[in-house]
């Protein structure tokens, strides 16, 4: 239920200023928005396991506490990287 290392990697390439910047805020929600659509499906298939439901539910709110730590921060910014991500309708 992890992101493999070549799309760990593509993510990081994608959203982060330089290839080795996997620390920044905006990589951060890519890789947490990668990791909710995953688990996600897994949901859809197994409705019954909690453990993962609890797990998505925790990295649904660590994302939107730095999604509002990026918006405090910078606007645009905010909203570009909502755009690309295709989330917050």
């Amino acid at each position: 239920m992890s992101i493999n290392l070549k799309n760990k990697s593509e993510i990081i390439k994608k959203f982060g200023k330089d290839a080795k910047d996997s620390g920044s805020a905006e990589v951060q929600v890519a890789l947490l928005t990668e990791k909710i659509t995953e688990l996600t499906e897994h949901l859809k298939s197994n409705p019954k396991d909690f453990q993962g439901r609890r797990g998505l539910l925790q990295m649904v709110g660590k994302r939107k506490r730095f999604l509002s730590y990026i918006k405090d921060r910078n606007l645009e910014e905010y909203r570009a990287l909502v755009k690309k991500l295709k989330i917050r309708g």
